[in-house]
């Protein structure tokens, strides 16, 4: 006899009919629905036990789609599936047997191909680290949450953090987080540390906050300086995906389409050449957006994916363009040395923290201090910085500021205007609106005046570009046609750039739009 629950396949529509059954009354384990579809959680054979901070570092588990193949695997280990069958007996009678059995695979995908089901849990997502619910409990226990639809796959075997920890814990927590494991970044700034710690425990918090997360931007002045490190330091404790940074609109879509169907917490540009603008429509839809519909790499359908992730970019003096400027937190270190990768090991809080943060222990270290810190919080009434604002990111915001406030962490969001400052789209327009006026004051001007005024002046043999390289071009780097330049400009009407604006008007036949520069010192 097995111990198997037995389920006794007969006819095809029979069949299914029981399977169907058998799902939805779990009688798989570690089945779950997500989207309508099943998965089934398994464990990862052959992963990264200790990779670098600059590797990819998945999740212990993962949701696999169940398809025949699986379901068929599934049912042989969990389930007797079996069919009675007749055949002779020795006094010339008959008699019946059971007879174990494969259901047929155009019956497996005939069972697969609903899309409800009811007794089945729904997966929400995995995550590998604990999480702060809604209800500001903390969901610690390994495996399915009732709760919350997610489940978590521990990256490192966290003993159970207390609800209300002790002030001696809570001291020892902060001082180890900002004196130890932070203290020898050459962080430009207090408001990068204070943006850095916000990032750390961004995904611990997220379902609580209910909130979007700006993209993370950690940039140095030179090679050397821990960026890497940086980013691996979430990215360890939660999950991570290094990807190279696509230089295309279309292949930045694919790389996030498809990261989005891992199992990850935090997603990493790493490396990005020097001085990389980032300015993308596409990224800039991503930080803003709940959820991501896209077309399914290799099918004809389109998909739709909660963004519950950490996206992240490193490299030297990086820019930020066109919409980004307003979406990104900027994390920035100045080692103000010519060689960074020289210094004294042996005086730092932790020596060697880049192969420090590999080990699981240590991760778990750092784990069970930014924990302690964040139900300090919520026993605290989880209190906000009301007074911060950051456009669709100001929840997040404000929780992170009330949290950072509460430990005494201060500088959060105090370098926006730096942020502002290395937005190349800003620097652009700005250089171009006040040449404008520098060469034709308050005078309105149609598209069509305003290009033929680039057009470089002839002086016998030699050109004279009365703009010296500063009027608008598109991303060819010549000017724009006369429409395009309408275009822009009309874009731009209303929109203060530095101490300039652009101003527009019918012209006085009605018929034109015309255009011209305020300057208010």
């Amino acid at each position: 006899m097995t111990s198997k629950p037995p389920l006794q396949a007969g006819s095809g529509p029979e069949t299914i009919r029981v399977l169907k059954a058998a799902l939805a009354g779990n009688s798989l384990p570690d089945t779950y629905v997500s989207a309508g579809s099943l998965v089934h959680m398994e464990t990862v054979s052959g992963g990264q036990t200790s990779p670098a901070a600059d590797e990819d570092s998945p999740l212990p588990v993962t949701a696999s789609p169940v398809t025949p193949a699986t379901l068929a695997g599934l049912l042989a280990e969990h389930a007797y599936v079996y069919r009675v069958r007749s055949r002779r007996d020795g006094n010339g009678g008959t008699e019946t047997f059971e007879e174990e059995v494969t259901p047929p695979r155009d019956i497996l995908a005939s069972v697969l191909a609903g899309k409800t089901w009811p007794g089945l849990a729904p997966l929400r997502g995995v995550i590998g680290a604990p999480v702060l619910r809604r209800d500001g409990t903390l969901l610690q226990r390994p495996g399915y949450d009732p709760a919350t639809g997610l489940y978590l796959a521990s990256k490192v075997a966290l003993p159970p953090v207390p609800d209300r920890p002790t002030p001696k814990q809570v001291a020892e927590a902060r001082d180890f987080v900002l004196n130890r494991f932070l203290r020898d970044f050459p962080w430009s700034s207090a408001a990068d540390r204070a943006n850095y710690v916000a990032l750390l425990v961004t995904p611990i918090l997220r379902h609580f906050t209910r909130s979007l997360t700006p993209f993370a931007l950690i940039d140095a002045t030179m090679p050397a300086s821990g960026k890497s490190i940086l980013t691996g330091g979430p990215g360890m404790l939660y999950g991570q995906r290094v990807m190279p940074w696509a230089y295309t609109e279309e292949e930045l879509r694919k790389s996030i389409t498809a990261v989005l169907a891992e199992q990850v917490g935090v997603v990493v540009w790493d490396n990005l050449a020097e001085g990389t603008v980032i300015d993308s429509a596409t990224l800039a839809l991503l930080v803003t957006a709940g959820v991501w519909s896209d077309r399914q790499l290799g099918a004809s359908r389109n998909i739709a994916t909660v963004n519950d992730r950490l996206w992240m970019a490193t490299g030297n003096n990086l820019q930020v363009g066109g919409d980004m400027a307003s979406r990104t937190v900027r994390v920035h270190l100045d080692p103000n040395m010519p060689r960074p990768e020289q210094r004294d090991q042996s005086r730092f809080g932790i020596p060697h923290l880049d192969q420090w943060i590999t080990t699981p222990s240590n991760q778990l270290t750092v784990l069970w201090h930014l924990l302690v810190l964040v139900l300090d919080w919520t026993r605290n009434q989880a209190p906000r910085a009301d007074t911060v604002s950051m456009r669709q990111f100001t929840p997040w915001a404000q929780a992170l500021g009330g949290f950072l406030a509460h430990h005494g962490i201060e500088g959060f969001l105090a370098n926006a205007a730096q942020v502002r400052d290395i937005d190349e789209d800003e620097t652009r327009w700005r250089a171009f609106l006040a040449c404008w006026h520098d060469l034709h004051g308050n005078q309105p001007m149609t598209a069509a005046d305003l290009r033929r005024s680039a057009e470089p002046d002839r002086i016998g043999l030699d050109e004279h570009d009365r703009w010296e390289g500063q009027f608008i071009t598109t991303h060819t780097g010549r000017p724009p046609n006369v429409l395009a330049l309408g275009r822009l400009l009309t874009g731009q009407v209303g929109r203060w750039r530095g101490d300039y604006v652009v101003r527009s008007a019918k012209n006085n036949r009605g018929d034109r739009n015309v255009f011209w520069v305020e300057h208010h010192d």
